[in-house]
């Protein structure tokens, strides 16, 4: 099965002025992580406006990004492995759209406990046993607790591990080492941990220490290169050194992405670089006024702007 490792970027979903999905400009975000080293793609998941999506926008999003990766492939251009959020407020929902990502193509899917609902975690079980049970291709879990209302906790990701052989990634996104040493503790590696980059968890480097394999997170939407060398597992001490520096540097950077739920600022960072990040649907508002003119500085004064700007970064899409 696949090995999940580096950067692994959840990208929002870019729309057009008539509020529609804007396949063109996924394709150009798409191709811009690629190109400046992002290792795995995440889509449809909550930087995405998932819970905003039409079921049959949803659809299309799968069914064009994974025709662009062919087409790509094709042309023998570099590829990466492309997740979907199969995560619905039900069970068959959850199959359901699970197995129409397979049907299409999909590298793998993930699975959430249900939101809102508050179930028990014998209950959480039985609803990831029943999504990963539903199909082949690779999945994982997300963890959210903060989110979703409810904490998968070690044991139960250690069942699924022993009873799903595709059961290959757990992104985690909470503030608990121990949630991390006992997952890695009683998977043995076998399932790979990823973490989110919130900087008030700050559980990046806690993850690489007890042997995760890197980062799933929105960073790398702004600086991919960045978020990709920090991201990288812990193999020797020159990695370590520069996963340190890196993040130590970009921390405030994380701080500022953060400053509303995802993806306020992340959109608001890729129009301000030239890149179409598009508008948020209601009931997000737009990140305007001093607060956007702080980001503005926040990315030239680091460099982003000079870097990253589309004025300045030729992408081959």
């Amino acid at each position: 099965m696949m090995n999940l490792q580096g950067s692994w970027v959840a990208m929002p979903t870019p729309f057009d002025k008539n509020n529609q999905i804007d396949i063109e400009a996924f394709k150009l975000l798409i191709a811009r992580q690629i190109q400046h080293g992002t290792n795995q793609l995440f889509i449809l998941g909550s930087a995405g406006e998932v819970t905003l999506l039409q079921p049959e926008e949803k659809r299309l999003i799968v069914k064009e990004v994974i025709a662009y990766m062919k087409d790509r492939a094709a042309r023998g251009l570099k590829v990466v492995p492309v997740f979907f959020s199969a995560a619905s407020l039900t069970t068959e929902a959850s199959v359901e759209f699970a197995q129409f990502c397979e049907a299409e193509g999909a590298d793998g899917v993930v699975f959430t406990v249900p939101p809102y609902v508050l179930i028990t975690q014998h209950a959480a079980k039985a609803h990831l046993d029943t999504c990963m049970g539903s199909v082949k291709i690779p999945c994982g879990i997300y963890n959210n607790p903060s989110r979703l209302g409810v904490q998968v906790l070690p044991e139960t990701i250690q069942y699924l591990k022993e009873n799903h052989p595709n059961f290959v990634v757990d992104k985690e996104a909470m503030p608990s080492v121990e949630q991390l040493v006992q997952v890695q503790r009683l998977c043995e590696g076998k399932v790979k941990i990823m973490c989110c980059d919130f900087p008030k968890y700050s559980i990046v480097i806690p993850t690489l220490a007890v042997g995760g394999t890197g980062t799933a997170n929105i960073g790398g939407n702004i600086i991919p290169e960045e978020a990709a060398l920090y991201s990288r597992p812990w193999t020797d001490m020159q990695i370590i050194e520069d996963c340190r520096r890196e993040y130590f540097k970009w921390f405030p950077l994380l701080q500022e992405l953060y400053t509303f739920s995802n993806p306020v600022v992340i959109k608001a960072a890729l129009n301000l670089l030239g890149l179409p990040g598009g508008h948020l649907r209601k009931p997000y508002e737009d990140y305007t006024g001093t607060r956007l003119e702080h980001l503005e500085e926040t990315l030239r004064n680091m460099g982003v702007m000079d870097k990253y700007h589309a004025s300045n970064d030729t992408i081959q899409i």
